[in-house]
C-alpha cells in the first residue's frame, strides 16, 4: 500500500508557540511510518515556514530553528496540485494526502491555517475553517450552543475600546464574581477572575491586549469537566475528566504545571452524570460543526447542572495531556489515537 504523505504543522505565530512544539513532538514520535510519511513543517514566531529534516528531539526546546536542516517551504495555492513546495537548490514538490495542524491558539487553531489548506484543496486532520473559527470565538460559540439546547454562562460582550462606564455597567449586569476574557484567545491568556469592582478595569485592559472584543462572564459555581470527542459522522467519546482547583482558576500556569490543581480521569462523579456530560459533548461538537477531534469543556454546578464553557479544536497533545488521557481511559493508546485521527482526515478526502 502506498504510504500517505502527511504535513505536520507546528510552532506558529501564537503565544502558545512553545506548547505546540511539545504537542507536535509527541505526534511526530507516534506516527506509524509503515503507513505514513510525516513531513515536519515548522512555523517560526515571525511566520516563516520551514520543512525540518533534523532530529525530533530538537523540536520541543525550539532548537529545530537553529538546525542546518531547515528548508523554506510553502503551501501551493493550486488546488490541482495539493502540494508542499520546498526550496533548496531547486524546488521540491510533495503532493500531500493531508495536513495535521498541531498549532494552538491564534493563527493556527482559529481557522486561519485551516482556511489556507482548504483553499489549496489539502484535507485537514481535525476541524475545518468554519468550526475552528467558531470554537475560538467564545461569544459566537455560546450563542450557537445555546440554540442547540445546552445552557451557557451569563455574559456580556463589548468592544475593547468601550468606555469605563460601559464595563462597570456590564459587570453589574453579570454580577460578581465574574471572569474577564478575550473573546478569541487560548490557554487562558488575558483571562482573570474578578471578585471586586476595583480590579475590573485593569483586567479588561489586559484582556483587550489579546483581542478586539472582551467578554465579562458569570463565574459558575462548581468545577470544570472535559470530554474528548473524536469522529466525523460516528463519534467516539473518551472518559470525562475533572479539574480540581485549590483556588483561583485554571490559568496558563496551572494548565501546564498543575502546581496547586489536579486532574482526575475519570471524573469523581456518578456514572449517570458522566453519561449526561458525554451526550452534551456530542451535541456541542455537532452544533459547532466539529470534525476529526476536539475537547469539549463544560461546568458542573453543585446542583448537577451542566453549562458549556468552550471547545478546544486542537487541545494539548502530549502523552500526558488531557485529551489523549481521556481516550486512553477507553482503551485507545496514543499511537492508535494518532493513526485514527489521520484516517479520519483522509477519510474526508475520499469523499
Amino acid at each position: 500500500m502506498e504510504k500517505r504523505i502527511i504535513a505536520v504543522l507546528f510552532g506558529g505565530c501564537s503565544t502558545e508557540h512553545e506548547i505546540s512544539l511539545q504537542s507536535a513532538h509527541a505526534v511526530l514520535s507516534h506516527i506509524d511510518r509503515s503507513v505514513c510519511v510525516p513531513l515536519p513543517v515548522g512555523i517560526t514566531r515571525e511566520g516563516q515556514w520551514f520543512l525540518y529534516n533534523g532530529p525530533l528531539e530538537r523540536i520541543p526546546d525550539g532548537r529545530w530553528e537553529s538546525e542546518g536542516s531547515c528548508l523554506p517551504c510553502l503551501i501551493s495555492p493550486d488546488r490541482t496540485k495539493r502540494e508542499l513546495l520546498v526550496f533548496g537548490g531547486s524546488a521540491i514538490h510533495y503532493r500531500l494526502d493531508a495536513a495535521f495542524p498541531v498549532l494552538h491558539g491564534k493563527n493556527g487553531e482559529d481557522g486561519t491555517v485551516q482556511g489556507l489548506l482548504e483553499l489549496a484543496g489539502i484535507p485537514v486532520i481535525g476541524c475545518g475553517c468554519l468550526s475552528s473559527a467558531l470554537c475560538m470565538d467564545k461569544d459566537r460559540a455560546h450563542r450557537l450552543v445555546s440554540l442547540a439546547g445546552i445552557a451557557v454562562p451569563k455574559g456580556v460582550v463589548l468592544p475593547s475600546s468601550a468606555p469605563d462606564s460601559a464595563w462597570k455597567h456590564a459587570a453589574e449586569e453579570v454580577g460578581y464574581p465574574l471572569f474577564v476574557k478575550p473573546v478569541r484567545s487560548g490557554s487562558s491568556f488575558g483571562i482573570a477572575r474578578i471578585a471586586q469592582p476595583d480590579k475590573l478595569l485593569p483586567a479588561v485592559r489586559e484582556a483587550a491586549a489579546h483581542d478586539e472584543e472582551v467578554i465579562l462572564e458569570q463565574a459558575v459555581p462548581g468545577f470544570e469537566v472535559g470530554c474528548a470527542v473524536m469522529g466525523n459522522d460516528k463519534l467516539t467519546v473518551g472518559l470525562v475528566d475533572e479539574i480540581e482547583l485549590s483556588g483561583g482558576f485554571f490559568d496558563f500556569e496551572e494548565k501546564y504545571t498543575l502546581k496547586t490543581s489536579s486532574i482526575h480521569c475519570p471524573a469523581r462523579i456518578p456514572a449517570k452524570k458522566a453519561e449526561e456530560i458525554r451526550e452534551a459533548a456530542k451535541i456541542i461538537y455537532r452544533a459547532l460543526g466539529c470534525r476529526g477531534f476536539a475537547r469539549v469543556d463544560m461546568f458542573l454546578t453543585p446542583e448537577g447542572k451542566i453549562l458549556f464553557n468552550e471547545v478546544n479544536t486542537i487541545p494539548g497533545f502530549t502523552s500526558h495531556s488531557r485529551y489523549p488521557n481521556m481516550m486512553k481511559g477507553i482503551g485507545i493508546s496514543f499511537g492508535e489515537l494518532v493513526g485514527r485521527l489521520i484516517a479520519l482526515g483522509t477519510e474526508e478526502a475520499g469523499r
